[in-house]
């Protein structure tokens, strides 16, 4: 079949593309941005278009649909902050619907949420109901799965579980520890998301899915401990505790969002099991337990072998204004006697349980500091612990621009009184083919007076982190050398080189500091 699939750079559709392509179906991937699948290992397939598409634009959805039988709708918020966010899913599904509907594709497959029917529903489960109700809107069947947590390496529901119970030996909990839930492998929702294809019986079928283990939260728990090989944890439930308060401890706890951890935290409230076998008849499969699923999650997390994870999903931050306000540079440069793919595979490091290359203390005060105000910090982590490509989370960070052995840019999602971006570019020298300039730039575009104090106080610490970064990535190209040279490895260490407009040039190292509030250039609105 041709098949057109939404969310394909999230965390299931992510994992869907490639399961379908292997069937030898004929994939369309409609994304925001085709750059954050440039290094899936998937996107050279022949089967395989990817397109750019606005999922509000319902024309511009119609054109890409045309010509597919079968369109699966994966878009959902999960960053649940306002009254507005279940309109704007709803609106969402309805152009998706209309779309489908005018390109006359034959079938709508969504996945959704599991939980009983009625008045009790969370304001998350209850939007999951509306998207369902707005894709059914049109005259284009629709097979709607609708699971409970969904247990993978990489995904929200089980990354909260894994890091309370490595955390909490001991958890003040509100009541809904003890509520049912019915948990699923994300390897036993791909059978689901794939098979029903091939199965007529699904087509305009809403379907419950689960494991085989019907169990409560403090249950769950528990399996987790044992897998982890940790002690029996200790659950007081408590009536006090507040979706909103629940969010932000395992905001502090885990590194899940407190937007995200909210909705999740709300819907445990429901009783999530199945009320219905029909998915297990149609679509026969060896379950696994949640003991095994755990099991199976925590392998591919440990040996860095994750396929998608929570953090990839969502909008990528645009690039800052910089023209028409001071913006602050520290440029700092250093030679290596290596060759850019030595010191590029250095730089696709960072982050994560890699490091910065030094300064760890600083590094972890100030994720601790930024989870303390509401930011990701430091636990995010990363996907892999190797590669890393367009829009993926490195700890607070996010890659906003990669181009192998050339450049990285990260732009800063911790919480900061400005916009804040640290690039790197390798610079091959051409009288030295064996030798590479790497030069490292920190650029802050404050907001207001607060985010002029806020670069100045931590310039002291420029010295201490950056040189040590650039001292670390020197150290990891080298040790990358096929053969070694005996020669000094960095010469002329830390040079700076700036000549940029609208900067405000910062010494590093030990030269004076001097903070200028003109131009060094005269070239007025251009973009520093």
């Amino acid at each position: 079949m041709r098949i057109f699939v939404t969310g394909a750079s999230g965390y299931i559709g992510g994992r869907l593309v490639p399961r379908l392509l292997e069937k030898g179906h004929e994939v369309v991937c409609g994304v925001r941005d085709p750059r954050k699948l440039a290094a899936r290992p998937w996107i050279s397939h022949s089967n395989l278009t990817v397109v750019q598409v606005d999922a509000n634009d319902a024309d511009c959805l119609a054109e890409c649909m045309c010509g597919c039988e079968v369109a699966y709708y994966l878009i959902h918020s999960m960053l649940a902050v306002g009254p507005k966010y279940r309109e704007h899913d709803r609106s969402l599904a309805l152009n998706f619907a209309s779309a489908a509907s005018t390109a006359q594709v034959k079938r709508l497959i969504y996945l959704g949420g599991l939980g009983e029917t009625g008045a009790g529903l969370s304001e998350h489960l209850k939007s999951r109901r509306e998207v369902e109700d707005a894709l059914c809107s049109t005259n284009v069947p629709v097979t709607v799965l609708r699971a409970a947590m969904i247990i993978g390496s990489g995904s929200a529901s089980f990354e909260i579980l894994r890091y309370l119970v490595a955390r909490l030996p001991v958890m003040v909990t509100p009541r809904w520890v003890s509520t049912e839930c019915q948990p699923i492998a994300v390897r036993d929702v791909m059978h689901y998301l794939t098979e029903c294809l091939s199965v007529p019986g699904t087509i305009g079928k809403t379907l419950d899915i689960g494991g085989p283990d019907v169990l409560t939260y403090r249950d769950l728990m528990q399996i987790m401990a044992r897998s982890l090989g940790l002690r029996k944890r200790v659950v007081i439930p408590v009536p006090v505790l507040t979706p909103r308060l629940s969010s932000l401890w395992i905001h502090l706890v885990t590194p899940i969002d407190r937007h995200i951890a909210r909705p999740l935290a709300e819907g445990l409230r429901n009783r999530v099991v199945c009320r219905s076998e029909d998915a297990k008849r149609l679509m026969p499969q060896e379950l696994l337990t949640v003991k095994e699923a755990i099991d199976a999650a925590l392998g591919k997390a440990t040996s860095g072998r994750m396929e998608t994870s929570w953090s990839d999903a969502g909008v990528m931050p645009g690039d800052p204004e910089w023209a028409g306000g001071k913006c602050y540079v520290d440029e700092r440069s250093v030679e290596i006697e290596a060759s850019a793919a030595d010191v590029f595979r250095v730089l696709c490091r960072l982050g994560g349980e890699n490091g910065y290359f030094g300064s760890r203390f600083l590094w972890r005060l100030r994720g601790l500091m930024d989870r303390l105000v509401g930011g990701p910090g430091l636990r995010r982590g990363r996907r892999s612990p190797e590669v890393i490509s367009y829009g993926d989370a490195l700890d607070f960070w996010r890659v906003t621009e990669i181009e192998q052995d050339r450049t990285l840019q990260l732009s800063a999602e911790m919480r900061l009184p400005g916009i804040a971006k640290l690039e790197f570019e390798v610079r091959r020298l051409d009288e030295e083919p064996n030798k590479v300039e790497l030069v490292q730039t920190a650029r802050f575009l404050p907001h207001g007076i607060l985010g002029r104090l806020y670069w100045l106080s931590v310039i002291p610490f420029h010295n201490i982190v950056f040189d040590g970064m650039l001292n670390g990535i020197c150290e990891g190209a080298l040790s990358n050398r096929s053969s070694q040279s005996s020669e000094s490895p960095c010469a002329n260490p830390f040079r700076q080189i700036i000549d940029e407009p609208n900067a405000v040039r910062i010494q590093p190292r030990n030269e004076a500091t001097k903070v200028s509030s003109q131009p060094r250039v005269d070239c007025p609105g251009q973009p520093c």
